[in-house]
C-alpha cells in the first residue's frame, strides 16, 4: 500500500467535504457581519492601543494566549471508523502518512498563530518599542514550539492511559506559558533557555517511552471524529449537514432549572427543547464559551461604542449557533403526533433561545459595568435587549423556513 497516496487521496476528499460546505457559509450574511465587525473591531482596538504605557502587562497576555494556542494541538489523521479493521496490520508502513497529517497541521495551525501574533503586534510594540526584526524572530521561535508540541502529542496519544494525554497537554501549556513570558518580556537568556530544553527534554521523553507502543486507532478515530462535528456543527447553521451527530450527557445538576417550566400541556414543548438543549453539549458548552470569550474582548476594549458592537456581535454569534435546535426533533415521529398545535413548538424553540441569549447578556452586563462604569454597562444591556427583541422577529422567520 502506497501511504503517500493515501494520504494525498484522503486530503482531497477532505478538501472537497470542506470546500461544499464552506460555499454556504461564506456566501451568507454572516461574512457581511464578520467583515463590519472585523472592521469596528481593528479601529478600536487600534485607538486603544494609542493610550497603552510601558507598565500595561502585554508580556503576560501574548504569552497566556499564544501558549494556549501553541500548546493546544489537535493532529488532523483524516482517520475514518473502518480504519481500525483495514489500517491495523499496516500500522508499520504508515509512517510517512501520519507525519504528513502533522506537517499539514503545523501548517493550519500555524496560520492561526501567525494571524493572532500579528493581531497582537501593535499592542507589543507600543509598550516595548520592539521592531519588524524582533516579529520575525519570535515568530519563529513560535512555529518551532508548535512543531514541538505537535510531535510532543503524537507520541503522548500513544500511552493506553486516558489520563497521558490531558497530563501531557497541562504540563506543555504550563511550559509554553512560561517560555513565551521570559521571551516577551525580555528576561535573561538562561530562563527562556532552560524552560525550552525542559520542553526538548519531555519531547524525547515521550518519543522514547512510545517507540515501543502502537497506534491508538480507537483515541485517533474518536478525535478525528469530534474534530470534525465541531466543523459540522456550524456548517448545519446554514444547510442541512447529514454526517452531523450530536452527543448527549445526562446533567442531573441542571434539572432544577426546569421545574421553572409549568406542568401543562402547553408546555410539553417547552420542556422537550429545554431538556435537549441542556443535554447537548453543545449548546450549553457554546454558551459558556462565546460568554467567556466574549467577556474577555468586552474588558479588554475601553471604547463605549465597542462594548456595544461587542455586545450584540456575540448575542447575534450565539444565537445564530442555537437556532439549528428548532431541527433536533424533526425526524422523530413520536414528536409529532403530540395533541398539540405545532406553532406552540416554534414559540417553544424561540423562548428558550431568548433565555440563553438573557443569561449571556447578564454575563456581558456584569463584565461591562467591571471594565467601564456602570453606565456602559447600562447601555451594553439596553443594546443586547434591543438585539434580543429583534433577533426573536429574525427566528421566526428562519425557523418558518427550516
Amino acid at each position: 500500500m502506497n501511504s503517500e497516496g493515501l494520504w494525498a487521496e484522503r486530503f482531497r476528499s477532505f478538501s472537497k467535504e470542506m470546500q461544499k460546505y464552506l460555499r454556504y457559509i461564506f456566501n451568507g450574511h454572516l461574512l457581511f457581519v464578520l467583515v463590519f465587525a472585523a472592521g469596528g473591531l481593528s479601529f478600536y482596538y487600534s485607538e486603544w492601543v494609542k493610550t497603552l504605557n510601558s507598565h500595561f502587562p502585554a508580556e503576560i497576555i501574548m504569552g497566556v494566549v499564544l501558549g494556549i494556542l501553541v500548546a493546544k494541538s489537535p493532529i488532523y489523521t483524516f482517520l475514518k471508523d473502518a480504519d481500525i479493521v483495514f489500517f491495523l496490520p499496516l500500522e508499520t508502513r504508515l509512517g510517512s502518512y501520519f507525519f504528513k497529517s502533522i506537517l499539514l497541521t503545523l501548517v493550519i495551525q500555524g496560520y492561526i498563530i501567525l494571524m493572532a501574533f500579528a493581531a497582537f503586534m501593535p499592542m507589543y510594540a507600543k509598550v516595548t518599542g520592539a521592531g519588524l526584526g524582533e516579529f520575525a524572530w519570535m515568530l519563529a521561535i513560535l512555529l518551532v514550539l508548535k512543531y514541538i508540541n505537535l510531535q510532543v502529542h503524537w507520541h503522548a496519544l500513544k500511552f493506553q492511559e486516558n489520563s497521558a494525554p490531558l497530563m501531557d497537554g497541562f504540563v506543555r501549556l504550563v511550559i509554553d506559558i512560561l517560555l513565551l513570558y521570559f521571551l516577551f518580556s525580555g528576561s535573561a537568556p538562561a530562563f527562556p533557555i532552560v524552560t525550552g530544553l525542559l520542553l526538548i527534554l519531555l519531547w524525547i521523553y515521550y518519543r522514547k517511552t512510545a517507540r515501543k507502543k502502537g497506534v491508538k486507532w480507537e483515541r485517533l478515530i474518536e478525535l478525528e471524529g469530534k474534530r470534525l462535528m465541531s466543523f459540522y456543527r456550524f456548517a448545519n447553521l446554514f444547510t442541512d449537514v447529514p454526517k452531523f451527530r450530536d452527543k448527549v450527557s445526562r446533567r442531573k445538576w441542571l434539572d432544577p432549572l426546569l421545574r421553572f417550566i409549568p406542568y401543562s400541556q402547553s408546555s410539553s414543548y417547552q420542556f422537550l427543547y429545554a431538556r435537549t438543549m441542556l443535554r447537548a453539549n453543545d449548546y450549553v458548552g457554546l454558551l459558556f464559551r462565546l460568554s467567556v470569550i466574549g467577556s474577555f474582548v468586552l474588558a479588554a476594549l475601553p471604547g463605549l461604542w465597542a462594548k456595544l458592537l461587542v455586545t450584540v456581535l456575540f448575542l447575534y454569534i450565539t444565537g445564530l449557533q442555537l437556532l439549528p435546535s428548532w431541527k433536533q426533533h424533526e425526524l422523530k415521529i413520536w414528536v409529532s403526533l403530540y395533541p398539540i398545535k405545532d406553532d406552540l413548538r416554534r414559540q417553544a424553540v424561540i423562548r428558550i433561545i431568548t433565555i440563553f441569549l438573557m443569561v449571556e447578556n447578564v454575563v456581558f452586563l456584569a463584565t461591562a459595568i467591571f471594565s467601564g462604569g456602570l453606565l456602559a454597562g447600562i447601555l451594553s444591556f439596553v443594546a443586547g435587549l434591543v438585539f434580543i427583541l429583534l433577533f426573536q422577529a429574525y427566528a421566526k422567520n428562519k425557523i418558518e423556513k427550516f
